[in-house]
């Protein structure tokens, strides 16, 4: 396995155990209130900046354990990242255009940050599994 596309699969898995993480907690905290009023700044914090640390530990890690491939990027390499972030981008802008109009209408702080985190998510993800659909089944760069 590529090493770029080890660090597709840590940033998936890491992106999805976050987000899930964050919704157990966020929905635990719902108990008996409606969702909106729930205490979500927290444990969005926390779970973003988990997520950020954990993936940068796994990638020193993956690194550590194969040192001689860690620095060796070729052309293919860099294609499939581009593609990986272009696709996973997609998704950045669908948040921002729906957080955009939930602002607008005046949602509750709660929709608005849910809409852009879950963006992010989203974007991470698709990223990542655009990243790892290339490595396994070939990649075709226009």
């Amino acid at each position: 396995m590529a090493f770029e596309e080890k660090r597709a699969w840590v940033m998936g898995v890491v992106a999805i155990a976050a987000y899930a993480t964050y919704l157990a907690v966020v929905l635990g905290r719902a108990d008996g209130v409606p969702l909106a009023e729930a205490p979500y700044t927290s444990a969005l914090l926390w779970s973003v900046g988990a997520a950020i640390a954990v993936t940068i530990a796994l990638h020193i890690a993956i690194a550590l354990a194969s040192p001689g491939e860690a620095d060796l990027k070729d052309e293919r390499d860099r294609a499939i990242a581009r593609f990986g972030e272009l696709t996973g981008q997609s998704f950045v802008v669908l948040g921002g255009v729906v957080a955009l109009v939930l602002a607008m209408a005046e949602a509750d702080h709660f929709w608005i940050a849910n809409t852009v985190y879950l963006a992010f998510v989203l974007s991470a993800v698709l990223g990542s599994v655009a990243r790892i659909s290339a490595y396994r089944w070939g990649f075709q760069p226009w």
